[in-house]
């Protein structure tokens, strides 16, 4: 895993369904035709064991759903205890990836979500990157100092998938602005819901390997969610 640590910091309505068809056919050149790139960042303080456990079972799914569109390699991005933060190399099997994520321990700490934000615009500057995942449920870092990373993210292309876990209302704002910023999308899941982050996962790789037309052939509600906040 490479160290990240001293890298420099620097509900909107749904639209119709006339808008949507509009939207996806704008997007089908724009749709990747190989390997989607997916950067999957989790907060790996103390308080995100039992998420941690959950994601290192529910990884495997995703590469799953990505390989009826095409395959996805996937980097894996945490951050836990006194201001460590490090990414994997790209990853295109499940089982390597499993062992990673089930050999690491979660460890207390402050959140480092401008790290990871600034860790994928260096990504894509090299190679394009389809979407960033972040999972976590705390905001501890000043906001005015991570929310001009996600308007690079988005300059890249690079659309950031915000999942939080819990209700507070300050980290859902915040999580809100990065994911508006990119042209990405901000859901909620209840604490402990392994099925909800399923699916909400599964529908991102879709995404991430397929665009817009392969996440709109999906029918699940999480897909439908992320579909109706993602804008051109």
């Amino acid at each position: 895993m490479a160290d990240i640590t001293n890298r420099n910091e620097s509900t909107p309505a749904a639209p119709t369904g006339s808008e949507v068809d509009a939207f996806l056919a704008d997007l089908k050149a724009k749709t990747p035709s190989a390997r989607g790139r997916l950067i999957f960042a989790l907060d790996a303080t103390a308080s995100r064991e039992a998420t941690w456990d959950t994601a290192c079972k529910l990884q495997a799914s995703m590469f799953r759903e990505a390989a009826s569109a095409g395959g996805l390699d996937l980097q894996l991005v945490y951050y836990r205890g006194l201001n460590e933060c490090r990414a994997s190399t790209w990853i295109c099997d499940p089982a390597r990836l499993g062992k990673i994520m089930s050999g690491i321990m979660c460890r207390a700490g402050e959140t480092q979500i401008g790290k990871v934000l600034d860790h994928a615009v260096k990504e894509a500057r090299m190679l394009p990157v389809a979407a960033l995942v972040f999972v976590g449920d705390a905001l501890e870092e000043d906001a005015d100092t991570v929310v001009p990373a996600a308007h690079e993210l988005g300059r890249l292309g690079v659309r950031a998938f915000m999942f939080q876990e819990g209700h507070d209302r300050a980290v859902e704002h915040v999580f809100r602005q990065i994911a508006d910023t990119t042209k990405g999308a901000y859901c909620r899941f209840n604490p402990g819901a392994a099925h909800q982050l399923a699916e909400l996962l599964r529908a991102v790789a879709v995404f991430a390997t397929g665009g817009m037309p392969a996440l709109a052939a999906q029918h699940n509600p999480s897909a439908i969610k992320l579909l109706s906040q993602l804008k051109g």
